[in-house]
């Protein structure tokens, strides 16, 4: 009979392992990335499974090494620099009948500005964060063709400069990775000499997620305060292995969690659409009942640190910022649209705030000073 292992020692020691070889922004990726090697050990137990991705805005910053100590420490490790979304479909049907840990590194290569669109790729890793989303594809030659489904619930990790789409991203732990100062330390790593330790430590989690499962399976945590939503699913999966590890990892993954949820709130601008709400909101309308369009335009494109002056090498103009406000209804239920405004004589075409009130109260974060007036027929509440 095999001995009991002690989870919060066990996950102790896979941390003090990465911390050997990787500097990690915080104390809080230190704890996540260590919880995100167990889970793998015990996918079957949960219905998400959250992305681990390394990120940087420059090479040399630790992210290739994080990901090849993850290697060591995960079941069934898949690189898959290139691989194609057909080979990764029929990888996590059974490759020997073993479901893959897929790794993808240099993941700006496949999603970054200048790399085609991938959208096999995304939908694979989209569909792949939850339990039973299979992927429908045609397989066979010709009239000979059918539809079969590809399951595509795996544990994936990526590593790239800077850029995930945002769907990837919600889906994510989010570590953003630094170079190290010139006071960080760490160990070389050795793979003759380390690859043995890591692989040691794999097999004690895949022990210790035999003896544990029954008591992770169908689970549910208590969340941290404001963790909903998206955000829950990440980290849903991740709090359960704490608190079976015990010890004092209970409280350092929520801890965790809300220092990472906080993060990735912080740096989250929304989608372009909640983006070009808010700046109207925050930065151009402001006191300012109605507005030529000319009048936004020029605004909007003169902000610094905002996305409009470049939008794929061209500022933002008259027709889209037509066609991005028209996703949006007004207060009577009907699109945005600019209206006529006279000014100085003429008539120009233009946007009302009272137009965009109704969006900007559903859609945007809250104001960074005083909050918005109630929309018509609310009342604030006591």
């Amino acid at each position: 009979m095999t001995d009991r292992i002690d989870g919060a020692a066990l996950l102790n020691e896979v941390e003090a392992f990465h911390r050997r070889f990787n500097v990690f922004p915080n104390e809080a990726a230190y704890v996540a990335v260590v919880l995100w090697d167990a889970h793998a050990h015990l996918l079957d137990c949960f219905e998400s499974t959250p992305r681990l991705a390394f990120l940087s805005p420059e090479p040399g910053s630790g992210k290739s090494r994080a990901l090849e100590i993850v290697e060591t420490l995960v079941p069934n490790p898949m690189a898959a620099v290139d691989a194609s979304a057909a080979a990764l479909f029929r990888a996590v049907a059974g490759v020997d009948g073993k479901r893959p840990t897929i790794l993808f590194d240099e993941i700006d290569t496949i999603f970054g500005p200048k790399a085609g669109e991938n959208e096999q790729l995304r939908g694979f890793i989209n569909a792949g964060h939850r339990r039973n989303r299979p992927m429908f594809r045609c397989v066979g030659d010709g009239a000979n063709q059918t539809v079969q489904a590809f399951h595509s619930f795996a544990a994936v990790a990526v590593a790239g400069l800077g850029y995930l789409p945002d769907t990837i991203r919600d889906r994510s732990v989010n570590i953003r990775m630094r170079r190290r100062a010139r006071n960080e330390t760490i160990e070389p790593y050795r793979t003759r000499i380390h690859e043995k330790e890591g692989f040691a430590l794999r097999d004690r989690l895949a022990t210790w997620a035999e003896q544990v499962s029954e008591r992770v399976m169908n689970v549910w945590p208590a969340l941290p305060d404001g963790v909903t939503d998206r955000p829950a699913d990440v980290w849903e999966p991740l709090l359960a292995i704490a608190d079976a590890a015990g010890g004092d990892w209970p409280d350092r993954a929520r801890e965790a969690c809300i220092v990472l949820v906080t993060a990735s709130k912080a740096n989250d601008k929304g989608s372009l659409g909640v983006r070009l709400l808010t700046d109207l909101r925050d930065h151009v309308m402001v006191g300012i009942d109605r507005l030529p369009t000319v009048a936004i335009l020029d605004r909007l494109n003169a902000l610094d640190d905002a996305p409009w002056a470049d939008l794929h090498g061209k500022p933002l103009d008259n027709r889209r910022l037509s066609r991005m406000l028209a996703e949006y209804m007004t207060a009577d239920n009907e699109p945005i649209t600019s209206r006529n405004i006279k000014a100085a004589g003429s008539v120009l075409k233009g946007y009302y705030a009272a137009d965009l009130r109704d969006a900007w109260a559903r859609y945007c974060p809250p104001p960074p000073e005083s909050p918005l007036p109630p929309l018509p027929g609310t009342q604030n509440a006591a």
